[in-house]
């Protein structure tokens, strides 16, 4: 069995881990016990782009105990429980996946799922999908379909299906409501600040808060930052949105504005650049950047670099960038996922839900034909 990761004698450590959270997944218990007995994925190659976690291990298990043969791979280069992907591999399943690996190697390991040649394929972001369009087309002839788990991915894929070059059927698990009302609001709420205390061990009480984006992701945040006693503010180009945010008790803004009010800024918005240069220029000496939406490109770090004079490491998570003008810019985890940055994610009860859907689906394309495109 090949495999990529950093050390198989972490394997019991990750044991532990998995375990633990699989003590809050019941719901992908009971369909690892039928799965188990009834074997519906038997025969059925699928290659996985995920987050390498606790919970993720529970989700390759059970897709193993219904016949699966599964392959994983990274979603995110900082994401990774290396102590995990070892244990899946004692388990047999190949993992492709090292915490902090680079860019070439992030898409080699890509690469080396797709490899196995799947006839479902499961995303975390759509990078699995867009790799196999652009680099690997001639591996899709043996594809039934796909799941989607997160509301980047789903963007990406939608565009793709509308530009007609979509080339199989996506099962947006995220769009489900067993997934982004709880996934994302609750979920992203409550790891997004685990990973901005780990990585500064800063007060939120009493700080300007700035949320950017008000989806579901941008709802729970907003609500657990003004429950740590955060003064938050909204922004958010949606007026129907915007006005939510107002009546949920929380002030609302252009950016232009919250830029110069903000102590710490997080992006939640799956788009490009929220933060981008003219926002830094503006921002009060110290601020903190965190971007918890999806890709590093939320905020323009390249536009930061060019107005930075040098840049440090202060803490693990944590690059201070100073400015032409002496103002500090701090930002957190790379630009990348915070909460899976400087954290562990999502708590696994949360998980238990979109995970019991990706493995519900998988069955599901295993069963019926759909037809191209991105379905609920």
């Amino acid at each position: 069995m090949k495999y990529d990761i950093k050390d198989l004698g972490l394997a019991d450590q990750g044991r532990k881990k998995a375990e633990w959270a699989g003590r809050e997944m019941p719901v992908l218990q009971l369909i690892k016990d039928r799965f188990a007995k009834e074997k519906p994925l038997a025969g059925t190659k699928i290659s996985g782009c995920l987050h390498v976690t606790s919970e993720t291990a529970n989700l390759a298990l059970t897709l193993k105990a219904g016949g699966a043969d599964f392959s994983l791979c990274a979603s995110n280069p900082l994401s990774t429980q290396d102590d995990i992907a070892a244990y899946l591999v004692s388990e047999g399943i190949p993992v492709f996946a090292i915490t902090g690996e680079d860019n070439d190697t992030y898409y080699s390991h890509i690469n080396s799922v797709v490899s196995e040649k799947p006839n479902i394929t499961i995303d975390d972001g759509a990078d699995l999908v867009a790799f196999l369009h652009q680099e690997k087309p001639e591996l899709m002839s043996e594809i039934i379909g796909g799941m989607e788990e997160t509301t980047t991915g789903v963007i990406r894929l939608k565009a793709l299906a509308n530009e007609k070059k979509l080339k199989y059927p996506i099962i947006a698990a995220n769009d489900s409501q067993t997934k982004h009302m709880f996934d994302n609001r609750y979920g992203t709420g409550q790891s997004t600040l685990d990973g901005i205390i780990r990585a500064t061990n800063i007060l939120l009480s009493g700080k300007n808060f700035v949320i950017i984006g008000y989806g579901w992701c941008g709802r729970g945040l907003a609500q657990r930052a003004k429950g740590m006693g955060a003064q938050t503010i909204v922004c958010e180009v949606d007026p129907i949105k915007a006005l939510e945010a107002v009546m949920d008790g929380h002030q609302v803004m252009k950016m232009e504005e919250a830029a110069k009010e903000g102590d710490i800024f997080v992006t939640v918005t799956g788009g490009l650049h929220a933060i981008g240069k003219s926002h830094m220029e503006n921002m009060k000496d110290g601020a903190i950047i965190a971007n918890s939406g999806h890709f590093n490109v939320e905020i323009d770090l390249d536009s930061l670099e060019e107005m930075s004079e040098t840049k440090s490491t202060l803490r693990p998570f944590v690059e201070e960038y100073v400015l032409e003008n002496g103002k500090t810019i701090c930002v957190l985890g790379e630009g990348r996922l915070i909460n899976l940055a400087a954290a562990e994610g999502h708590p696994p009860s949360v998980m238990d839900m979109s995970f019991a859907n990706q493995a519900l689906g998988c069955e599901f394309l295993k069963k019926n034909k759909l037809d191209i495109g991105v379905h609920v």
